[in-house]
């Protein structure tokens, strides 16, 4: 938004609901920002911590994947130098 178009909302809000109530619903816009932000943060902490073991059981696989896969590798290696 640019410097006009604010100024158009300030105005419209001004007359709307007048110079005395906009300190009141700033403050109350302020405060549910924060919830918003507080419950995002929430979430996203339960969500990380839900996936964490998730993430940890991937890696565990994984590694033993590569590891059994080294295995065979070296296995039909060696078979195919003898």
């Amino acid at each position: 938004m640019s410097g006009g178009e604010i100024l158009v909302v300030v105005l419209i809000a001004l007359l709307l609901f007048g110079a005395k109530a906009i300190p009141d619903i700033a403050r109350t816009m302020g405060k549910a920002v924060g919830e918003f932000k507080k419950a995002t943060n929430e979430i996203q902490r339960e969500i990380n911590e839900s996936t964490s073991g998730l993430k940890k059981d991937l890696t565990e696989i994984s590694s033993s994947v590569e590891s059994e896969a080294t295995k065979i590798k070296d296995q039909v290696e060696n078979q195919l130098k003898d």
